[in-house]
């Protein structure tokens, strides 16, 4: 499928380039004429290739736009499991070089189960969203510090970064409807979502700008990379709590909020949850088996919409 492998270790200033069947290590500006300067040289290879890069902090997005661009086939490693790929081979040392050197030998053995990189073509909206996140978080944090006990000296202030917080996310919150009032298609994907018990503006909102491949790989991938997927904890005889992990860290409490409405109200997922909890589950085992099937679904109606659309899934 391809004929290369190029390892991307981003830096700052610089990125060095490991290609699988070279020795040599090159090194690039991290600048749009370093940009120009690979490809013109390594043309033919990265065409061909698939390149392999890890998130750096955004630091790699300037490159990974540019490659894609050009057409180029793209991974976004996860840290953790470059790390313990290189881990494996009782390489101890670290240095850009044999970073870069990993991440294409990571991306020649792994290559069959990787993913392409797909990004959002809405940016902003994609930014305002993230940008609620980390601000409901900030609110929680001020309302958690206002019943704190012996804060009455502190209160008048917690009071006046909540309320500035809250207004601010009313201005985001609004900022995002605009976007979704001049983009058809956009609404129509969200009013698909909102069909799901549990699922309303909001949720669907973020499930959409933060799972882009809804829709675009099965069940099982979906559920694991929602971070909703049970992984066995087996060994000989020993059948241990299947636990969830992993998935993009975002995701979860959106599908724990919709997950909670959900086994509230009188929908099927509503007697699921308590079908579940009657027969013995966890309420929490319930609550993140329901979580599962909310994306699971919600994967198939996106599916679905393309089909139907015969809309553009790659």
């Amino acid at each position: 499928m391809y004929q290369n492998f190029i390892g991307i270790d981003i830096g700052k200033f610089e990125f060095h380039v490991a290609i699988d069947d070279r020795n040599k290590v090159d090194v690039y500006s991290n600048t749009p004429e370093g940009f120009e300067k690979l490809y013109s040289t390594e043309k033919s290879i990265l065409e061909t290739g698939l390149i392999i890069l890890e998130t750096t902090g955004g630091y790699e997005m300037a490159l990974v736009r540019f490659l894609q661009g050009k057409g180029c086939a793209l991974h976004r490693a996860n840290t953790r499991k470059v790390k313990n790929f290189i881990r494996s081979y009782g390489q101890l040392g670290k240095s850009d070089n044999i970073d870069a050197q990993a991440l294409s030998q990571y991306g020649k053995e792994r290559h069959s189960n990787l993913s392409l990189f797909i990004e959002h073509s809405d940016k902003l909206l994609l930014q305002l969203i993230r940008r609620r996140i980390e601000l409901k978080g900030m609110l929680v944090q001020e309302k958690n510090r206002l019943k704190a006990p012996e804060q009455s000296a502190l209160i008048s202030s917690y009071e006046k970064i909540r309320d500035v917080i809250k207004e601010e996310i009313a201005c985001i919150e609004e900022k995002i409807e605009e976007i979704f009032k001049q983009d058809d298609s956009l609404n129509e994907k969200r009013e698909v979502l909102k069909t799901i018990p549990g699922v309303g503006d909001i949720t669907a909102t973020q499930l959409l700008m933060l799972m882009p491949e809804l829709g675009k790989i099965n069940r099982k991938q979906i559920a694991s990379l929602g971070g909703v997927a049970p992984h066995p904890n087996e060994s000989g005889k020993k059948v241990g709590y299947r636990y969830t992990r992993g998935g993009r860290h975002e995701v979860k409490p959106v599908l724990f909020m919709a997950a909670m409405s959900a086994a509230r109200s009188k929908s099927q997922l509503g007697s699921k949850y308590n079908s579940f909890v009657d027969n013995g589950k966890k309420k929490m085992v319930a609550i993140t088996a329901i979580m599962r099937k909310i994306l699971v679904i919600a994967n198939a109606k996106m599916r679905d919409y393309y089909i139907n659309n015969h809309a553009e899934v790659a």
